[in-house]
């Protein structure tokens, strides 16, 4: 199965992204640091050009900090282009930003740079946002498409931050990076099936996080069946009904949920070798 949500509001944000990147300094992406090669818009390349951009892995505290530090390096031996991490608690942000921005930007004129700031639906921008400007100005929910229109926002003295709506691209390929934008929240739960996407979530997890999943769900081993996980979660869970036969819509959006809050442990859903980008996966 495919995975695709590209409402028309996407369409309208690309094109006028394309009609105001000519007048920034800087693109600034913000990734989801557990999937930080599906969570990459594809098409930013193409709009930002030869733009020098900062690629934020944002949510670093629920992503695997070992996975975490290889895609720093990966990314950042990309000419022209930065990753630094972040989380909604940490401090001192703003500094880090400027200085690596003032890195990338030669100073060809006084006043502060002007950066325009991508990320797919629901990775945390607007939260982002709000952290850098130190107010509630740009709105924010843990669900995808709140951002809805561009706004200039001022981000000290150094940077004024261009806000924009976030976008998918029309076609997800591989299948896989579907999946995993949509197990991290970032496709309208409208328009998925959570026991697909809680099968897809059960045969990585068993495979690379089996120990702490176990531990978490008190199941001792994991079923080595994807499907077989989800009705074990769902019985230990009591969500049973007629018969003691496990509700697995329940099922499947409790372990949606457990991995999406980081309750399961700091996870990452893919590796830079998993996206054959030089590193080998675990």
């Amino acid at each position: 199965m495919s995975i695709h949500w590209f409402p028309g509001h996407m369409a309208t944000a690309r094109k006028e992204i394309k009609k105001t990147m000519p007048g920034v300094d800087l693109v600034i992406e913000v990734l989801d640091a557990r999937i930080p090669f599906s969570s990459e818009n594809p098409m930013v390349s193409g709009l930002r050009g030869e733009k020098p951009c900062i690629q934020i892995l944002n949510k670093c505290d629920l992503a695997d900090p070992d996975v975490t530090a290889e895609w720093l390096r990966i990314i950042s031996a990309t000419p022209g282009v930065r990753a630094i991490t972040h989380h909604n608690l940490e401090g001192g942000f703003l500094r880090t930003l400027n200085a690596v921005a003032r890195e990338l930007v030669p100073p060809i004129r006084t006043g502060p740079m002007t950066a325009m700031i991508l990320g797919i639906p629901n990775v945390g921008k607007s939260t982002l946002i709000n952290a850098l400007a130190s107010r509630s100005i740009a709105k924010s929910a843990n669900k995808p498409a709140i951002t809805t229109r561009q706004q200039r926002i001022n981000v000290g003295t150094d940077l004024v931050l261009l806000d924009t709506p976030g976008f998918l691209w029309p076609k997800l390929t591989p299948a896989a990076c579907g999946y995993r934008l949509a197990v991290t929240g970032a496709i309208s739960d409208r328009v998925v099936d959570y026991q697909d996407i809680a099968t897809f979530a059960a045969k990585f997890l068993t495979k690379r996080y089996a120990a702490p999943v176990a531990t978490f769900y008190g199941l001792g081993t994991l079923p080595a069946d994807p499907n077989g996980l989800v009705e074990a979660i769902g019985r230990k869970r009591g969500f049973l009904g007629k018969g003691s036969v496990v509700d697995l819509q329940r099922a499947a959006e409790r372990l949606i949920h457990d991995l999406r809050e980081g309750r399961l442990g700091r996870i990452s859903l893919e590796t830079p070798g998993d996206c054959g980008l030089g590193a080998s996966s675990p």
